[in-house]
């Protein structure tokens, strides 16, 4: 296990999966890891299902949580994306809405409804990814126009909030319809005026089965794929984007790490699905090695943070069948992972 100074608490988060979840024992864990952030996606067409009709249980649970985060002193990160089918141009998949206004108003709708309560709005989610994106061409300058849109929602109704820019993801594809690559999306993203409308970009370095301090220019020998572009190695994709963003003199941005990790099929007694043969490279240990090196190189490193881990408790959810559970600090049975132990003994600041 690296050793080190511990991780301030604000830097440190943890996304959730929160429907239908024992919420006293989701606050237990939180507060055994000492995080300071909880992050939560909140899927817009699933909030807002008809245009003049919001999902009251979901919406009571996630009044429940940033209660109980208030209580504990863990700030609240939200992460919206996903239109409703209602307000799309298609009913395939995911993305934007037809009518970039549609997001506005539901942003000034949460940051209304959580004003003083809710810290920080992640405006969507990896949208160089066709799947996140579907029934309109991929576009950076696309996304900056439903970013300014749902920005402004936000600081009508509450100024003080942080506002984060849509990561991009991490895939080595550029063919423009399934992905742009990440770096060239990030730089289109900037010269659009992005940073005009958020206080943080967001990034999702996620390291594949890479060790977190390697790189593409000299990759350690541990995966056998997914070793070869920059776009798999979290080091080299947080130095890319603080470079990106500096040679557009936006050197008083800081990055915040919305998701990363490491998968890891250790323990879960179920082997990788196709394409994603690397999650069997990483066993439970490295996976808690890793996360704590990530975490005390991206302290060194100015300009970034805070860092939210992907995530809590998707595998007790979902069992071993989802690849979403191998990201998990918990096993399906719901014993702790040697992830979750490292993380609560080193980076929790009593």
């Amino acid at each position: 296990m690296p050793l080190g100074p511990p991780i301030e608490r604000n830097q440190f988060g943890v996304q959730i999966h929160l429907h239908r979840e024992d919420l006293s024992s989701i606050m237990g864990q939180l507060s055994e890891l000492g995080v300071g952030w909880v992050k939560v996606q909140v899927s817009w067409k699933i909030y807002q299902p008809e245009p003049d009709r919001l999902d009251d249980y979901r919406f009571g649970e996630l009044d429940q949580l940033i209660e109980a985060a208030a209580t504990k002193d863990i700030d609240v990160m939200l992460s919206v994306a996903k239109a409703p089918e209602w307000s799309r141009p298609t009913t395939e998949q995911d993305g934007p809405p037809g009518d970039a206004a549609l997001f506005q108003a539901f942003m000034n709708l949460l940051a209304t409804r959580y004003k003083g309560l809710v810290a920080a709005y992640e405006l969507w989610n990896e949208p160089n990814l066709q799947r996140e994106w579907y029934g309109t061409p991929l576009s950076a300058p696309a996304l900056v126009g439903l970013i300014q849109a749902g920005a402004a929602g936000v600081r009508a109704a509450d100024p003080e909030a942080t506002l984060i820019s849509a990561a991009p993801a991490t895939t080595g594809i550029n063919d423009g319809i399934t992905a742009i690559d990440d770096r060239v999306y990030l730089e289109q993203m900037i010269a659009s005026g992005v940073t005009r409308h958020v206080d943080a970009i967001g990034a999702h370095p996620y390291g594949w089965a890479n060790p977190p301090s390697s790189s593409a220019a000299n990759p350690d020998p541990v995966s056998t794929s997914h070793n070869n572009h920059p776009s798999f190695f979290f080091a080299d994709t947080l130095r890319d984007y603080r470079q990106l963003l500096d040679a557009a003199g936006q050197m008083e941005i800081p990055i915040w790490v919305t998701e990363f990790g490491w998968g890891s099929y250790d323990g879960l007694d179920a082997s990788p699905p196709p394409g994603v043969e690397y999650l069997a490279a990483v066993n439970e240990e490295q996976q808690a090695d890793y996360t704590m090196e990530a975490y005390l190189l991206a302290q060194d490193w100015p300009g970034i943070g805070p860092l939210i881990l992907w995530n809590l408790n998707f595998a007790p959810t979902f069992g071993s069948d989802f690849v979403e559970s191998s990201y998990s600090l918990f096993r399906p049975d719901g014993s702790a992972r040697p992830i979750f132990d490292s993380l609560s003994s080193v980076l929790k600041i009593d």
